[in-house]
């Protein structure tokens, strides 16, 4: 099960998504499916099947995004926050064999397309939240226990309202 939580970036962002979707491609895709499907037979014409399936992935994510953005809740900077970890958090880190890793606590919904994004679900987000610089943490993961230390934590101010 995955957190509702999200930042106020990321709830911008799937929000244009939407609009973007519901305003601009949606309709001109049913316009070309209009267009095909007024030149006769379908069953034989890629237009109107490529288009109408680009229709349906459409509709889909716009279902998905219209239920998500319903029930996300948005998660502020707070100044409050400054030196521990929480959701929102910017932190490097960095393990015995030297691996320094800089990583954000985000949502579900953030995290694809970005390698410096991790879900606030995942073992690591776990094991870092309400952590302080240099502490020490464990991952456990089903293959592996890892020892890490955070060298440094920030948060992005433009985050807030």
């Amino acid at each position: 099960m995955k957190t509702p939580l999200i930042t106020r970036k990321g709830y911008t962002k799937l929000r244009n998504e939407l609009e973007v979707l519901w305003r601009e491609e949606r309709p001109e895709i049913t316009r070309k499916v209009t267009w095909a499907a007024s030149l006769g037979d379908r069953s034989e014409n890629a237009d109107y099947q490529y288009n109408k399936k680009k229709l349906r992935e459409i509709d889909r994510r716009v279902r998905y995004l219209r239920k998500c953005l319903e029930n996300l809740k948005v998660v502020d900077y707070d100044p409050q926050q400054e030196g521990k970890v929480f959701f929102g958090a910017w932190v490097e880190i960095e393990n015995e064999a030297g691996e320094v890793l800089e990583l954000r606590l985000a949502g579900y919904d953030e995290i694809f397309g970005r390698k410096d994004y991790i879900s606030i679900d995942s073992p690591m987000a776990r094991a870092l939240i309400g952590k302080e610089e240099d502490d020490e943490f464990v991952v456990k993961t089903e293959t592996d226990i890892k020892e890490w230390w955070i060298n440094r934590i920030w948060y992005d101010p433009t985050d807030k309202i």
